[in-house]
């Protein structure tokens, strides 16, 4: 089992290099938070071509199969396996429904309005349940979908970097602006190993043979709370070599040892995203403008 191949979360893909990848971090951040917040008091049609315009961003960007066909796999199997249970789990209105008017003339046709839209034996789908599914199902794919694909184009030094740029004005405020951008890329630096160390706990408990129908419950609840703190061991140790390494180094502290990774600079592919992403929110909250009219 390659957990690093086969859950890729939070690995930057640096070959090839896509049309994502020469985006200015902060408008991919700007992208990232407009995914995120959109699919708020939105409705179903709006956060199914969230869905879409997430799976033609990929499609477009010609991202290797082998970077996103597992996680985009596993993440639609997710997706359709709350819609079902969405769909089918009772909506907790108790409702039948009846015509308000009843038809004067039998030549006038009955409104074809109907609660419930599928029924199958005991288990039924109505409009309530359909959208509820629709909305549950479409968020989780948008929110754990769109973050995974910001993180897999964007180096974690871009990502530190464009963070600090954006939150350059709360210096004023005395926030320890450099100080968090540090921490978040060592965190980031930190997603490979913590991936590696669970491999190769993994891989040192299926060399053993275990019989685990004769160690039972206790004894294999025992023997993973055994490989869970041999995984806290190992992680506090990475990370006591990661500060070893750094104050070897006469690392002191950010302000005095910044090193510039990466020169944020806006071009000409940033201005069209800008551009989108104004289009976007536009098309987004004019179904409200219209409604407040």
């Amino acid at each position: 089992m390659d957990l690093l191949r086969n859950l890729p979360l939070g690995l930057y893909l640096e070959q090839p290099i896509t049309w994502l990848h020469k985006l200015d971090p902060r408008v991919k951040l700007l992208w990232l938070f407009s995914f995120l917040a959109a699919p708020i008091l939105a409705t179903s049609p709006w956060r199914i071509a969230l869905v879409l315009m997430l799976i033609t961003i990929t499609l477009s960007a010609k991202i290797p199969l082998r970077a996103w066909k597992q996680q985009m796999g596993w993440l639609l199997m997710l997706a359709g396996f709350v819609f079902l249970l969405g769909a089918f789990v009772p909506d907790s209105f108790n409702v039948k429904y009846q015509p308000r008017l009843p038809s004067l003339e039998p030549s006038i046709a009955v409104t074809d309005y109907q609660y419930v839209l599928l029924q199958i034996e005991r288990f039924a789908i109505t409009r309530r349940s359909l959208e509820l599914a629709i909305r549950v199902s479409t968020l989780i794919f948008t929110v754990i979908y769109s973050s995974n694909l910001y993180l897999l184009t964007t180096a974690p030094e871009e990502i530190t970097a464009g963070i600090e740029s954006l939150m350059r004005p709360l210096r004023r405020f005395k926030v320890p602006v450099t100080e968090i951008a540090l921490t978040l890329t060592l965190s980031l630096r930190f997603i490979p190993l913590v991936l590696e160390e669970v491999q190769n706990l993994i891989r040192s408990v299926n060399t053993r043979a275990i019989n685990w129908k004769k160690l039972g419950v206790k004894g294999a609840i025992r023997v993973w709370m055994l490989v869970a703190e041999r995984l806290l061991e190992n992680l506090l140790l990475r990370a006591d070599q990661m500060a070893n390494a750094m104050t070897v180094r006469g690392f002191t502290s950010p302000n005095t040892h910044r090193v510039q990774w990466q020169q944020l600079r806006l071009k000409i592919i940033d201005g069209i995203a800008i551009a989108l992403v104004i289009v976007f929110w536009i098309a987004r909250l004019l179904p409200f403008q219209l409604i407040s009219y």
